[in-house]
């Protein structure tokens, strides 16, 4: 049988160009892996969080939980009426995320409860 294209070339499966410097070359593989697989090996620049949302550090305790209480409370009525919508094992799963946002929300109320307020 006659093929149409002939066969590649026989070359080495790693090229090797004698003009790059194989101590650079491993240098070079070494950051590329500690980059991708142990960052702390580089040096840490100290990290800046992003100021875009930030809750002032003159906030008390009580108005932090009583914010929280709410935003779980709209999360848990907005997971309930999501689940309303679906079938199924998604329905359950909605479900089941709605009960753990409910659950965190009885924690921070009993928090709330607990919680002296200074006179």
């Amino acid at each position: 049988m006659y093929k149409i294209t002939p066969n590649p070339p026989d070359t080495d499966p790693i090229p090797h160009d004698p003009a790059l410097d194989p101590k650079k070359l491993k240098e070079a593989a070494d950051r590329a892996l500690n980059y991708y697989l142990n960052p702390s090996a580089l040096k840490e620049t100290p990290r800046k969080p992003s100021t875009i949302f930030t809750i002032t550090a003159g906030v008390d305790n009580e108005t932090l939980l009583t914010n929280a209480c709410e935003s779980m409370a709209s999360a848990s009525v907005m997971a309930s009426d999501f689940a309303a919508q679906m079938q199924g094992s998604q329905r359950n799963t909605m479900l089941a995320l709605q009960q753990v946002i409910m659950l965190g929300e009885l924690a921070v109320n009993r928090i709330l409860d607990n919680l002296e307020v200074p006179k």
